[in-house]
């Protein structure tokens, strides 16, 4: 089974959107990623066997140009690995990046104490208020 890639761009993220949907129900497409680029041009990119994928960015090409306004589409049969990577790599890489901004649990325990003594606190002050009343 032969690969191929396909892409749309469009200016405005409605336009996306609908060449999306029709490429997904013209053809046995998948959709890899929508990507917002710059100046509002959004580019859509699907993957399939050849056929199928340029059946799939003829259907986007019509659907964008009928509703919003298409920049530009091309499909590329048979990628080699290194597009299919260079494609694919950003969004692993942003998946990696938010992974390591995660809270350590060293620093999870600390910021639970710290609630649990407020907790306390509070807990020690209505302590305090019932046995003044009860003076």
């Amino acid at each position: 089974m032969s690969r191929a890639i396909g892409m749309i761009e469009t200016r405005g993220l409605i336009g996306s959107i609908v060449a999306a949907d029709e490429m997904l129900k013209a053809a046995d497409v998948t959709l890899v990623k929508q990507e917002k680029v710059d100046a509002a041009l959004v580019t859509v990119l699907i993957q399939g066997d050849v056929s199928a994928v340029q059946a799939a960015v003829e259907i986007g090409k019509l659907a964008a140009a009928r509703v919003g306004e298409l920049v530009s589409a091309h499909v590329i049969p048979h990628p080699d690995e290194s597009i299919r990577d260079v494609l694919l790599k950003k969004d692993e890489k942003v998946k990696e990046s938010s992974k390591k901004k995660e809270i350590p649990a060293e620093n999870k325990t600390s910021t639970k104490k710290k609630i649990d003594t407020s907790q306390a606190a509070k807990d020690k002050g209505k302590a305090e208020n019932i046995s003044d009343e009860e003076k």
